[in-house]
């Protein structure tokens, strides 16, 4: 709480000074949801950032889910239509008319044009209403407008876990409305059941919460698996039973790329007219399928007219630049364009998590099975030294400081089985890839060199015996080494930065004077 000086203290003391002036409890809340590993990592990340040249031993970013593998794509559209743009020679003559004041609800043709590519999206299986589009600063901005119309203070929103650990600061920091975890299981692929969704609605009813929704991702983020047809109508049906909101959030319904496909909740509203429309609202962003993160266009699509008419009021805000609306009107009125981006990008999606998964697998690491999004689900309970969240704390530190991977922890997102790690890979090279599995392959390998895990790389607390550790090389200084069949060392170079770098060094390169009793 802050004590700013009194007048009278002032009065009797005019030299003494002034304290700090009273703030809002909004802006001294520790409720901001930034305290979690998820964020501490990419603080790391930003202090120490791998680059192939100038810091090959710094982290690599699998922390942020984020799609660069089609820029090629976007930008050969952008030099083949230079009027789309307000800045090009070609399409200045509309710059006077994009840069003064313009609807606060959206320009009429980029809301239609992204009605049509959310059709396209969902396989043109389901209709969606321009007038039903609100637009605004991203997807962050569009949960937090429709938490603000559809919940009060102290009110709830179920959330199946693991869910986005930014939903945390997105949905609860400003409303201050409450999240109540749902807790799904490895045991069938941390799919929602309905017991589970009971529990968690009796567990809030118990604490006196009134829960005014269910709020569910498709594609999941972090699982990067799609809900069928019949699992979303139980949902409806659930949702319907209680009184409450269901909101879908379907920004990553574009980056599908194997079986089975995206189902919009769209799709089954339009099948269906047994469900209640209005208390279903859509989340959509142009982030995640169209890899613009830094053009902040997001989306609240909603069938209840109320809902529609506050968000609007609520959005101006949250405003997406005229230009960027100008821009995007005109490319995603490109249908050719856009099939063939749509289908390209899911080809590029699934060769990288091949790439991926198959590295993963080689270093005898094992994913959930995921079809979509932008991430992969690892399974590494077999690395804890303890089955909690300190043991997984502890195997995340390694990852990201030994290693040098940021990536996200399950408890993070909230998961109730420790162990689970999101890992990112679409926001990078190739090379960057491969770098990275070269990493997890040789702590992989110098876990099962080590006699205190199995062969598995799961930790055992077996000691080493002086035959078995003359079979390996531990140098406690600059070095750390394991030895290869072809008599070369394949070593760990620990820099300052507590990261590594692989190195091929032989082993008359290593003075043979310093390799007594395992010491460099």
């Amino acid at each position: 709480m802050c004590k700013p000086t009194t007048q009278r203290q002032q009065q009797a003391n005019p030299r003494m000074p002034a304290r700090g002036v009273c703030l809002s409890s909004l802006a001294t809340s520790k409720a901001h949801g930034e305290v979690s590993p998820y964020f501490d990592g990419w603080k790391e990340y930003d202090a120490n950032p791998y680059h192939p040249t100038d810091n090959p031993s710094g982290i690599i970013q699998m922390g942020l889910a984020e799609n660069q593998l089609s820029f090629d794509l976007l930008e050969s559209w952008l030099l083949a239509h230079p009027k789309a743009s307000i800045c090009a020679e070609e399409g200045v003559s509309r710059f006077k008319e994009i840069a003064l004041y313009q609807d606060y609800h959206g320009l009429p043709a980029c809301r239609k044009a992204i009605a049509k590519f959310m059709e396209e999206v969902g396989g043109r299986k389901a209709m969606f209403e321009k007038d039903r589009i609100v637009l605004t600063a991203g997807a962050t901005a569009a949960h937090e407008v429709l938490t603000f119309c559809l919940a009060d203070p102290g009110e709830a929103f179920l959330v199946p876990t693991p869910y986005y650990p930014g939903f945390d600061r997105d949905l609860r920091w400003r409303t201050g409305v409450e999240l109540i975890p749902v807790h799904c299981s490895s045991d069938n692929d941390f799919q929602i059941t309905i017991p589970a969704l009971e529990a968690a609605y009796q567990n809030a009813r118990d604490r006196n919460i009134q829960v005014k929704g269910l709020l569910i991702t498709n594609p999941s983020n972090p699982l990067g698996t799609t809900m069928d047809a019949t699992a979303l109508r139980k949902l409806l049906a659930f949702v319907s039973g209680k009184n409450i909101h269901l909101v879908c959030d379907e920004i990553y319904s574009g980056s599908v790329f194997s079986s089975p496909k995206f189902t919009s909740i769209a799709e089954i509203l339009a099948t269906d007219k047994t469900y209640q429309s209005e208390r279903v609202h859509i989340i959509y962003s142009l982030s995640k399928d169209l890899g613009l993160p830094g053009f902040r266009v997001g989306v609240i699509y909603s069938y209840n007219d109320t809902v529609v008419t506050a968000a609007r009021r609520m959005s101006s805000f949250s405003l997406v630049s005229p230009q960027t609306q100008h821009l995007l009107a005109s490319m995603l009125s490109d249908m050719e364009f856009v099939r063939k981006y749509l289908a390209e990008n899911s080809k590029r999606l699934q060769k990288r998590h091949e790439m991926f998964v198959s590295g993963l697998r080689l270093a005898g690491i094992n994913c959930l099975n995921s079809n979509g999004a932008l991430f992969c689900w690892v399974d590494l309970r077999h690395l804890l030294e303890s089955h909690d969240q300190e043991g997984e704390i502890i195997l995340w530190k390694i990852v990201l400081k030994e290693i040098g991977l940021n990536v996200s922890p399950g408890s993070s997102c909230h998961c109730s089985e420790f162990g689970w790690f999101r890992f990112c890979f679409a926001n990078m090279t190739d090379q960057i890839v491969k770098e990275s599995l070269d990493r997890i392959q040789l702590f992989m390998k110098s876990r099962r060199s080590n006699q205190l895990y199995d062969e598995g790389g799961a930790y055992q607390k077996k000691p080493l015996n002086a035959d078995e550790a003359s079979e390996e090389f531990n140098f406690t200084g600059r070095y750390s080494a394991i030895e290869v069949d072809n008599g070369s060392l394949r070593s760990m170079n620990v820099h300052s930065s507590g990261c590594l770098r692989l190195e091929e060094a032989t082993r008359s390169e290593v003075p043979q004077q310093e390799l007594k009793d395992g010491v460099y």
